[in-house]
Formats: structure tokens, sequence, C-alpha cells
């Protein structure tokens, strides 16, 4: 053993009080920093799950000056072929007046095909009532929000009046109900491709393709290649800002505020290695005067300086890791804020960088101690009293 990491630890060992304090401040510190970390990283997993997985990752319009896309089979073809996408499902959508009774509303009616609008946008799992396949062989059929068939008074085996100005109308059996916890509920009904063709009086026509890619994360690259196709095509980067804009706000604040934190805990450090070194001016100049250099002297003190930074942030994390996972799953009341649990999500890439950081940056807060340690003149300290 080097006798600088020998001294270093008889320093840690000699002061035992101040030495719990400092590790105890690094990792308190460093609990925080882990606990919201695995809740930050939770909520954004959880938001991602809620809204970019319900949503089409890159949705084609029809080429400028054009409202329908024509022979969309082909096309549709075409762009299963790209790589990066699994899914993709044709629509026709448009407005329409919807009348029950004495009940009037409008919203937006969207003819799909069944199994390729669940492959995309996982519509079949927000069905609370009624039979969503029904629509693949039910021609006259809709699917209701929960909200839009409150508000019409609406039940399975009902049926609604569509109609719209140059629209055929129609009487369409409520054949589902979905609850999706959003806007959406009020303000979206789905119907087959073939139904809403011959509501609309268009043959074989549609006017958008939604998307799902293996990884959502290029949907931008995706939607370039199919715009080099002569299609308009954005990602849901593009046409949903406000998610990434959410995340970044919440990921900014939170580490800005867990910044100040670590710097705190780090001024632990600082001042237990001052007192150190102001308790051990006589030993340090006698050190200095037996031959050992200022680089001897510095390295003592870094080391004493990196000992306490890496235990503080392996316990902190440690203990972090275990108060997470005690937290997460928890069960919140009637789904808080759309949540039926305390999402968490443990990282071992997050354990690793928490670990790394706080290490550096308690080394680098004992390079001030270590300095005027280095500093000492070895006939002045070994002559105080």
């Amino acid at each position: 053993m080097r006798y600088e990491l020998f001294i270093a630890l008889r320093h840690i060992r000699a002061r035992k009080r101040q030495t719990i304090l400092s590790v105890a401040a690094i990792g308190i510190a460093v609990m925080i920093l882990m606990v919201s970390q695995s809740f930050m990283a939770g909520f954004t997993q959880e938001l991602y799950s809620k809204t970019v997985n319900n949503l089409p990752h890159v949705v084609v319009s029809p080429q400028d000056g054009e409202d329908y896309i024509h022979l969309y089979k082909n096309i549709v073809e075409k762009i299963n072929d790209i790589d990066g996408v699994v899914a993709s499902s044709p629509y026709l959508i448009g407005e329409a007046s919807f009348k029950f009774k004495d009940n009037t509303k409008n919203a937006a009616l969207k003819g799909i095909i069944p199994s390729q609008e669940d492959a995309v946008a996982h519509t079949k799992k927000d069905i609370v009532k009624g039979n969503y396949d029904e629509l693949t062989y039910s021609d006259r059929s809709i699917i209701i929000g929960d909200t839009f068939a409150e508000d019409m008074e609406l039940d399975i085996g009902d049926s609604v009046e569509v109609s719209f100005p140059n629209a055929n109308p129609v009487s369409l059996r409520v054949i589902a109900i979905y609850d999706t916890g959003t806007s959406l509920d009020e303000s979206l009904t789905y119907t087959s491709l073939k139904t809403a063709q011959d509501f609309y009086d268009i043959e074989d026509v549609i006017n958008g393709i939604s998307l799902r890619l293996g990884d959502f994360n290029r949907d931008r690259e995706i939607a370039q290649i199919i715009e080099e196709n002569g299609y308009n095509a954005e990602g849901w980067t593009t046409n949903n800002p406000e998610i990434l804009r959410t995340i970044a706000i919440e990921t900014t604040s939170n580490n800005i505020t867990l910044g100040f934190i670590l710097l705190i805990a780090s001024f632990g450090v600082v001042s237990t290695l001052n007192m150190v070194v102001m308790g051990k001016v006589k030993e340090i100049g006698i050190l200095l005067a037996m031959g050992a250099t200022k680089s001897n002297i510095r390295l003592i003190f870094l080391i004493e300086s990196a000992i306490l930074g890496l235990a503080g942030a392996v316990l902190g994390t440690a203990f972090g890791v275990a108060l997470a996972l005690s937290i997460g799953g928890y069960a919140l009341p009637d789904g808080v804020y759309g949540l039926d649990y305390i999402p968490v999500v443990v990282r071992i890439k997050d354990v690793v960088t928490i670990i790394t950081i706080v290490f550096l940056l308690n080394l680098i807060a004992g390079i001030y101690p270590a300095q005027r340690a280095a500093s000492l003149d070895p006939v002045e300290a070994i002559t105080t009293r």
C-alpha cells in the first residue's frame, strides 16, 4: 500500500464523526437524486406509453393540391416495404353531424380497417363496452367515445343518424364504446372505411395513412423517405411537440434543482478536509521535512476526497434504489392524474452515471483543501502550536 493511501485512511478513521457526517451529507443528496431520477424515468416512460405508443408515429397525407390519396393500396405496399415500418393503416376522416333523439353533436367520423388501425394505434385495448371486431364485418356500424356516448345519451345497440352537407345521410348502429381518457372521447368516432367512403360519396380513396415504427425515434427519418416519394408525411415529434417540450422542461428543472443539492453536499467534503488540514498542520510539516513532495501531500487529500465521495455515492445510490423500488408500484387512489400507480424505473446507466458524476464532483471539491495543504511551509508548519 502506498503511504499516501495509508495516511489518507488514517485521517478518515481518526475523525469518525466528521467522516460519517460528510458521507451522510453526500449519501442523502445522492439518495434524493437517485429517487428523483427513478421517478423522472418512470413518469417519462408512462408519458410515452400513454401518448406516443398510442399515436401514429408518422402520418402520410395527400400531395400538395390534392384532397385525397388515390390508388392507396399500392402506396401502402410501398410504405410497408420501408425498413422500420411495422404497421400501416389507411383511413378516411371528415366532419359529420350526429343526431339521436333530441341530441345533436358535431364530431369527426373516421373510416378505418379495424385490424390495421389497431396494429397502429392500439384502439382495441381502449374498448370498455361492446365488440371492436364487429366493425370488420358490419358496414353500418360505429364506435364512439364514452364522453360522446354520455353527451348523446347513446348506448350499445342504439342507432344514431349521421349527416353532413354533400354527404349521403346514414343511420349507424353503436357496436362499441371506447375510453382513452383524452379529448378524443368526445370528438372522434370510428366506422369502417367502406361506410365512410359511401357516406362522403367518394370511391376507393383515403385522405391519410397512419404508420407505426419499430423505433418511434426514427419518425423524422421515415417521414423524409416518404416525402422523397412525393407524399407529405410528418412524424409525431412534429405533430405533437408539446410532449417533447413537457419532458424537456421537467428534466431541466429537475436536473438544476438536484445539481444544487449535490453542490451543497460537496461543500461538506471541502469543510471536512479543511478541518483535517487545520488539525494536521504539524504532521504535514513533518512529512514535508522528511522528503514528501507537495504532490504527495496533495495526493493524500485528494485520495481522502475520493474515498468520501465514492462512499457517499455508493451508499446514497443503494439507499435511493431501495427507496425508489419500495415506493414504485404503490397504488394511487382512483387513478390520480390518470395513473393507477407511482411509475418508477431504475436504470443501470443512471446508477453508474450518478456514482461517476458524484465521485468526480467530490474529487474536484477536494482540490482546494489539497492545494492548501500542499502549499504549507514545512518550517512554519512544524513550529505551529
